[in-house]
């Protein structure tokens, strides 16, 4: 009888073969050669599941997408919403290394959207979850009184997602300027000040 494969079990094997390569030495450092030969295999038997760099990246963050949604699902979401909202947010920051190593592969990929159809659509994908996140955070702080009526809440969430956005590229490029208090600080500052009203009558009642 041929042999039968497993090819999910395969995979699931490569993963973890990956991800040991990328938390010990980087996102750069997945390549199809390391992980063939962290995963004992030949580099020749990995191309069956990925022809090329991409593919593998693509991969990557497939995996830090499930990461992120497993340890949203594990966490315990009661408690003041204004703290609660803190918390969500953070697991979107790279904060520590799992998530600095997970922010590495989403740079590399992104970097490929330009010119690779599937780069683009896995970093869309990836951006798509961000977006929710933040619509879910400023509606339930809106829903909580936590954001000035004067304020727009779909415009709310936008500046918060551009702001996530740069808040993650400022601590992955340059961790010795944002380190982790200086990002948890500089959301906090956003959080706090949504509740202040932004027209004429803010410096009115000042």
């Amino acid at each position: 009888m041929p042999k039968i494969v497993d090819h999910e079990a395969r995979r699931a094997e490569l993963a973890e073969a990956m991800w040991r390569v990328v938390y010990r030495d980087g996102a750069a450092a997945a390549t199809v050669r390391s992980i063939a030969a962290e995963a004992g295999w030949s580099p020749g038997a990995l191309r069956h599941y990925f022809t090329t760099q991409t593919e593998l990246l693509a991969f990557a963050l497939e995996h830090v997408m499930a990461n992120a949604t497993e340890r949203f699902h594990a966490e315990d979401w009661t408690g003041p919403i204004r703290e609660v909202v803190q918390r969500l947010l953070e697991e979107l920051l790279p904060l520590d290394q799992q998530r600095v190593r997970e922010m590495e592969v989403w740079l590399l990929l992104a970097a490929r959207v330009p010119a690779d159809p599937l780069a683009r659509t896995r970093v869309a994908e990836a951006d798509d979850g961000v977006r929710r996140a933040t619509e879910l955070a400023v509606t339930a702080l809106a829903d909580a009184g936590l954001v000035a009526p004067d304020r727009d809440v779909p415009t709310e969430a936008t500046r918060l997602h551009a702001l996530l956005d740069g808040l993650a590229l400022h601590a992955l490029l340059h961790p010795d300027l944002m380190p982790p208090d200086r990002v948890r600080a500089a959301l906090a500052h956003h959080l706090d000040d949504l509740p202040r009203a932004t027209g004429p009558s803010a410096a009115d009642t000042s």
